[in-house]
């Protein structure tokens, strides 16, 4: 009996990392852990009023390490020594300003509490005014780099935080001789790379969210960025022109790092990719199935074979030969909050546990803890319950879904959300339902979004921990689409599919179709749509869009007459 293999998927989300021991001939998830960022949990170099969200490369390291050893700990001798590859999954994009070696900043004693130097996390939308300077220029541009990118760029993609940092620190900007993503500097890390320009980078980072294309040559060219801003003159020289797909390796562990993990050197690591297209792929996704990655923010993915450079997608954070299965087009869209919104919801009625039970001498600090515990751990749960029994639309409550801006269709941080309607009779359970209606009807308007490009959308797939726990949002998720929804049975698809791309990277398998349908989860139930609510949510979701086609124009005729545009 040929002995069998093993693959780690490394998934790098908003809050934390989490590692997923697969066996790679049956799927079978062997043993997982998750370690919370210490420094981002604390809130530093963080600034949620100006939208900035920085991450320290320091979380990204510790968490590599006390996941994968987590792991590796759970299982014998027999497991470890037979591990033969490493996949990576990150947020994106979440670039870091590096050296010539490729260290990021915030790893230099110069820079090590500057936020500037760290990660600019995917959700910064510090860089909305740069977004807009760039698809200003590429709308006037000879070649409009933003076409294969939906035609719109947007702030929390890779030039526009670039470029906001190189104009905000001129300490970074002066040591940064080139800028890396999350998801190309772990692998680097884990293979002991140490020149920059050795770095594979990932064909999903770059082109979803770095106007690279094959037909452009690579990235934008020189005269393009420095028109932008003369500050970028060189840059592109520093980064790079060839891009590699998720299935090709970067190397084998180091020895160091297979000293630290307690794993063979001889494990290979695979380029890395963004978390929704690997998660796509531990979801077994078929073409034309929309795989919606529900978390804090959603990412929708899309593999079209029949979508070719030749047709276009506008509105969309792009299309892309490979990106999530070589030889297939990748296209991406999503929501800039999803989760986010009701987890905001929660923190505002949560205000007074803080302030005002913690500072109580009513009770003693452990029973206020329990409390405070059992209290969060309950609210949303309970919400989503009392919301259930409302009528769909009766009481008024109507609500924008742009809390955080809207990534697509059409990408837009100028936006903000909305409650109307609300009224002395309002309660919780109603404002919170009219939260989750808009957090689906923004799903709906990307769905209507491909369909009228053409691109067909035979089913959704869903994941991610607002599928996993919640039946109320996943019941109106269908409802609202008018569609089924299968969700997926692993908790961790995102880690899983990473550790598919570790297999074919390491020769398990001889391309990512195979492995996908050898290693990819079951589905652990379906959601199908209720008639009758199908027609109701249509008439709540026409005030939804009369409403958003208000609110757009306000704020941006605001956004002008402040000289803000």
């Amino acid at each position: 009996m040929a002995q069998l293999k093993y693959t780690i998927g490394i998934d790098f989300g908003t809050d934390s990392v989490r590692s997923l021991l697969v066996n790679t001939s049956t799927g079978e998830e062997l043993a997982s852990a998750v370690h919370v960022y210490t420094r981002w949990q604390k809130g530093h170099y963080c600034d949620p009023s100006t939208n900035q969200f920085r991450q320290h490369p320091f979380d990204y390291i510790e968490g590599i390490e006390n996941t994968v050893k987590a792991i590796t700990d759970k299982v014998g001798e027999s497991v470890v020594e037979n591990v033969v590859g490493i996949g990576v999954d990150t947020t994106g994009s979440t670039p870091v300003a590096v050296d010539k070696s490729g260290t990021p900043l915030a790893l230099l004693d110069k820079f090590t509490d500057n936020p500037n130097a760290m990660f600019v996390l995917w959700k910064d939308h510090t860089a909305i005014l740069e977004a807009e300077e760039i698809n200003t220029l590429c709308s006037q541009w000879p070649i409009n780099y933003s076409k294969y990118e939906g035609g719109v760029y947007s702030s929390e993609w890779f030039w526009s935080k670039i470029l906001h940092i190189s104009r905000q620190d001129a300490g970074v900007y002066e040591a940064a001789y080139s800028w890396v993503e999350h998801c190309d500097w772990i692998p680097f890390l884990l293979t002991e790379g140490s020149d920059v320009s050795q770095i594979k980078r990932s064909r999903c980072a770059a082109g979803h969210k770095a106007l690279w294309h094959e037909s452009f040559g690579g990235l934008p060219s020189n005269d393009f960025l420095t028109t932008l801003d003369p500050l970028l003159n060189g840059l592109r020289d520093r980064l790079y022109t060839r891009t590699y797909t998720a299935d090709v390796p970067v190397g084998t562990l180091s020895w160091e790092w297979s000293q630290r993990l307690g794993l063979p050197d001889s494990v290979v690591v695979s380029v890395g990719a963004f978390d929704a297209h690997m998660g796509a792929v531990g979801a077994k996704m078929e073409p034309y199935f929309l795989t919606k990655i529900m978390g804090t923010s959603t990412c929708d993915i899309l593999v079209a074979p029949g979508v070719g450079n030749e047709r276009l997608v506008k509105g969309i954070c792009g299309q892309v030969d490979g990106s999530v299965v070589p030889g297939m087009s990748g296209l991406e869209a999503g929501q800039s909050d999803f989760g986010d919104i009701y987890a905001w919801f929660e923190r505002v009625l949560s205000w007074p546990l803080g302030e005002i039970l913690e500072t109580s001498d009513l009770i003693d600090q452990a029973t206020k803890q329990k409390l405070i515990e059992k209290m969060s751990s309950e609210l949303i749960p309970k919400l989503s319950e009392a919301a259930s029994t409302e009528p769909i639309g009766s009481a008024g409550e109507l609500a924008l879904d742009w809390m955080n801006g809207r990534r697509s269709p059409d990408a837009n941080q100028f936006l903000k959300g909305a409650i109307v309607g609300i009224n002395l009779g309002s309660t919780a359970p109603k404002i919170f339902r009219a939260l989750a209606e808009a957090t689906c009807f923004g799903a709906r308007k990307i769905v209507e979004r491909f369909i009228e490009e053409q691109v067909p959308i035979n089913g959704v797939i869903a994941l991610g921990g607002v599928a996993k726990k919640s039946p109320f949002i996943m019941q109106m998720m269908a409802d609202v689409l008018n569609m089924p929804i299968k969700v997926v049975a692993s908790e961790q698809a995102c880690a899983l599919g990473a550790a598919i791309f570790g297999a074919v990277a390491a020769g398990v398998f001889d391309d990512v179709t195979t492995a996908m349908q050898k290693m990819g989860s079951a589905f652990e139930r379906a959601y199908l749509p209720i008639p009758d609510h199908v027609v109701q949510y249509s008439q709540v979701y026409a005030r939804y869009d009369t409403l958003g086609k208000i609110m757009e124009q306000h704020i941006m005729n605001e956004k002008k007459r402040y000289g803000q545009l």
